[in-house]
Formats: C-alpha cells, sequence, structure tokens
C-alpha cells in the first residue's frame, strides 16, 4: 500500500507540476502577445507548448523515479533511467528546433511586413528555409550522438570512432564527393540569391515554377502540374533562365502569318480592340508591325505585356485566337493560301488583252469585234468548205 501511494505521489505530483507549469508559461506567453501585438514571437512560442510539456515531465520523472520504493521498478531502475534520459533528449530536441523555428518564422513575419519587393521576400524565404533545415539536422544529430552516449557499449564504440576520425573522414568525402558538392551548392544558391522559392525558370527545356529548394535537390513545378526534380548544383553549373529575376514584368510576342493583301491597318486597331478587352494586359505597351516577307506571305508579329508570366501566356493566347478569327470571318483573303489555279477573271494566255486586236490568223475572243478593216479569219472548217465549192463550180464549167 505505501508503494502505491508512493506510486500515486511521484506520477500525479509530476503530472500537476508540468501542467501547472506549462499553464503559467502560457499565460506569460499570451500576455506578452496582448502587449506586443505587432509582434508574432509570442504566439509562435505558444505552439512549443506539447514539446515544453514532455520535456517537464521527463526531467521530473527522471530526477524522483528513484524515490518510488516499488521493487519491480528497482529491479529495472537502469533500463527505466535509460529509458527516461532518452525521453528528455528527444523531447529537448524538439522543443530547440521548435523554438528556433518559431524565432526564425517570427523574424520572417516582420520582414515581410515592412517591405513590398517580392523578389527580396522569395529570396528570404529561401535563405530562412534552409536555415531552418541545417537548423534540425545539427540538432538532430547532436541528440541521436547524446543518445547513443548513455548506452556504454556505444560510448567504447564512439570513443575508437573518433580515434580513427581522420581516416573516416578522407573515405566519406570521396564517397559523398556529389552529395557535398550539392551541399555547398545548396549554400551558395541560398546565400548567392541565384534562384529563389517560387521564381519562374526554364530548366532543360522546361518552363516552371521553383516550388521546393533543400540542401540536396530542388523541385520545379511545371505548367501541368509535373514536378521535375534536379540536383541543386545543376545551377551553379549550368545556364538555365529566371524569369523573376529582376521583376516579374514580362513582354512578349505573337506571329501571325497572313496574305500580301492583309489590311495591315485595320489589323493593327483590332490588336489594339483585343488588348484592352483583356484584363490580363498590363497596359504597359503593345506595337504591331510587319517584320518579314516571303514570296506568298507577311510575317506580322505583336508585342504584348504583362505583370508575370501566367498572364503573359494567357494574353499571347488571346490575342492570337482572336486576331486569326477576326481574319477569318471579315477578311478571308487575308490569310495565307496556295495559288494551284489562276486568280479569278483572269484572261487565258492565248486570249488578247482587252482593246488589242487578234493576231493575224486567229479568231477574236468571245465578245470581241473584229479589227476595223479587217474580215474576220475563217476558222479551218469555214476554209475548207469554201475551197471545195470553189473547186466544184470550175468542174461543172
Amino acid at each position: 500500500m505505501n508503494s502505491a501511494l508512493r506510486v500515486l505521489t511521484v506520477l500525479g505530483g509530476s503530472i500537476l507540476l508540468t501542467l501547472a507549469a506549462g499553464w503559467a508559461v502560457d499565460l506569460l506567453l499570451r500576455r506578452a502577445d496582448a502587449r506586443h501585438p505587432e509582434t508574432p514571437l509570442w504566439d509562435l512560442l505558444r505552439r512549443c507548448r506539447r514539446a515544453l510539456l514532455i520535456v517537464l515531465f521527463a526531467a521530473l520523472l527522471r530526477g524522483a523515479y528513484r524515490q518510488i520504493a516499488w521493487p519491480p521498478l528497482q529491479d529495472h531502475a537502469a533500463a527505466v533511467g535509460r529509458v527516461l534520459s532518452l525521453t528528455l533528449i528527444g523531447a529537448g530536441a524538439w522543443l530547440l528546433v521548435a523554438v528556433a523555428s518559431a524565432v526564425v518564422e517570427s523574424g520572417y513575419a516582420r520582414y515581410a511586413t515592412s517591405t513590398r519587393d517580392p523578389a527580396r521576400l522569395r529570396r528570404v524565404r529561401t535563405q530562412v528555409t534552409l536555415i531552418m533545415r541545417v537548423v534540425t539536422v545539427l540538432v538532430a544529430v547532436v541528440a541521436l550522438a547524446a543518445m547513443l552516449v548513455t548506452f556504454p557499449s556505444l560510448r567504447a564504440l564512439g570513443t575508437s570512432v573518433l580515434a580513427s576520425a581522420g581516416i573516416i573522414g578522407i573515405v566519406a568525402g570521396v564517397a559523398a564527393q556529389s552529395s557535398l558538392g550539392n551541399l555547398f551548392a545548396g549554400f551558395q544558391i541560398a546565400f548567392g540569391d541565384m534562384v529563389r522559392i517560387g521564381d519562374t525558370v526554364v530548366v532543360a527545356g522546361e518552363w516552371g515554377v521553383v516550388e521546393d529548394i533543400t540542401l540536396t535537390f530542388l523541385a520545379v513545378r511545371t505548367w501541368d502540374e509535373r514536378r521535375i526534380t534536379m540536383p541543386v548544383s545543376y545551377f551553379t553549373t549550368r545556364p538555365f533562365e529566371n524569369w523573376s529575376r529582376g521583376g516579374i514584368q514580362m513582354t512578349g510576342t505573337v506571329f501571325l502569318h497572313c496574305d500580301h493583301r492583309a489590311p495591315v491597318d485595320l489589323l493593327r486597331d483590332k490588336a489594339e480592340e483585343v488588348l484592352h478587352n483583356s484584363k490580363e494586359w498590363d497596359g504597359r505597351g503593345w506595337d504591331l508591325a510587319v517584320t518579314e516577307t516571303t514570296p506568298s506571305t507577311i510575317v506580322v508579329r505583336v508585342i504584348v505585356t504583362a505583370k508575370d508570366p501566367d498572364d503573359l501566356w494567357t494574353v499571347r493566347c488571346a490575342v492570337r485566337e482572336q486576331l486569326v478569327a477576326w481574319l477569318a470571318e471579315k477578311h478571308p483573303d487575308a490569310l495565307p493560301r496556295i495559288l494551284l489555279d489562276p486568280a479569278p477573271g483572269a484572261a487565258p494566255a492565248h486570249a488578247p488583252a482587252p482593246g488589242q486586236a487578234p493576231a493575224p490568223g486567229q479568231a477574236p475572243a468571245p465578245g470581241q469585234a473584229p479589227a476595223p478593216g479587217r474580215a474576220p479569219a475563217p476558222d479551218a472548217a469555214g476554209a475548207a468548205g469554201a475551197a471545195g465549192a470553189a473547186g466544184a463550180a470550175r468542174a461543172r464549167q
């Protein structure tokens, strides 16, 4: 009965003290958040309450479990102490990462409210993301090392590993050369401002938006919702297009192939009408000009502007679609075609031009009068018939 009472006292007291301390910390954070609403740090720190409660509870049990005079527990005191130590180390690492994340996120939120430059925001966001991942990895490695030290056999193994750290470091450096290259490339991207999360890029012939950047790879989301995962070293060793560098406003072109008889002035007025009715056009500028001619067509180029690549694609498609539809409806002869027959109304090659006398021995064209002072030439059948009649008359004589 006495042992059971001690177990209940230790467990109940640890739970009550943990809840009381958690409530007090949460109360202080709420009051600090009410006094400083412009700083989101205090509200973000409240998200660490769960990790804090586990740390407090594990610490209290770790210090008081030996006071429980319970025979089963006394027989496994070392194992219970090791489990509590491992729990305390893991919860402490979790709490440290959560606090660091809250501090970094608070700093980024305050910076985002003080600047209006989207390029700088994407750069800071990329740096903050990579810094937090580095901190998480470091804390996890240290926590894992601390957990291994709690085991005597692994402690001896760790001492031997440290003694041969030079050889292991050389072997690991050679074996992980590519991974280390990607690691340093990730730092170069984060702090060199080469590419940022949210940038519109063209890599390996694919157009997309940078969705995620880690220490080893970079994910690009294409326009058709595919994900292209590439090593970060690609962006430090090969050229690529970054459409968001220096601003996201863009200028695009639309090319149309038309017949030489196309009404360019009317086409220019229609292009202006289409752009003014398009909400994706940002109004910065536009132009329409004939940039090239071929034996059968002319090339009309339309220049349009938009505030970002997505709107530029939309306005280019709208201009191309509506101009082609307008030409097909209003000016079908302005569309390119392949001529296989003579133009309608053209005279045959053997017929004389209007107002010109036919060549000697050639009959006039239908509906054309013979030349003045010249009798119409008989055709071949008429000439043969006349010759036959003259021969018959001479024979009768």
